[in-house]
């Protein structure tokens, strides 16, 4: 329920755990999810902090079948894929968050994520965990040689074309793979 309860949060537009109480009493969504009563902010922190590595890698391939079962019954001729980072800011204790540089807070705590969306569906297709204090370029160049391979599988004849801010040495790697491949 948690998992899902998080899909229809960031569906509805909200990125804090704390903006549940928006909706609490909203019927449709409680009957979306089949429960009475939404689960207190605290009671979904706690279950995600349990999730481990297998558990992330079990939401991240969730997010990407669902997103490819989108795109094959669209049935769409072309689709832009979007990779880019993007740095989430902590106050707080969080685990594998680092000191990051971020213009406007210096120093603060943060993770760097990187994205990979579907322009025309505007849904995530995959999101690689990183920490603050990292490179652009690091894991981005497996990221995306997935990202592409899975969506190949998934729809062999879609033409795709690729959008991502990445480093030079970054994007000319990417371009000889794409060139070869």
């Amino acid at each position: 329920m948690i998992v899902l309860g998080l899909i229809v949060h960031l569906m509805l537009g909200y990125r804090r755990l704390r903006d549940m109480e928006y909706y609490r009493d909203d019927l449709m969504v409680l009957r979306l999810l089949g429960l009475k009563k939404l689960p207190d902010v605290s009671t979904v922190s706690r279950a995600l902090a349990t999730m481990d590595a297998t558990g992330i890698l079990k939401l991240r391939q969730l997010c990407r079948e669902m997103c490819l079962t989108r795109l094959q019954a669209l049935r769409l001729s072309r689709v832009t894929v979007d990779f880019d980072g993007s740095v989430i800011s902590t106050g707080r204790v969080a685990e594998a968050r680092r000191l990051g540089s971020t213009r406007k807070k210096k120093g603060q705590r943060s993770y760097y994520p990187l994205f990979c969306t579907i322009a025309q569906t505007a849904q995530v297709l995959d999101v690689l965990p990183r920490a603050g204090n990292v490179h652009d370029s690091n894991g981005a160049m497996q990221f995306i040689v997935d990202c592409i391979g899975s969506i190949r599988a998934a729809c062999p004849s879609i033409k795709m074309k690729c959008a991502w801010t990445a480093p030079s040495s970054a994007i000319r790697s990417l371009e000889s793979w794409r060139n070869s491949a």
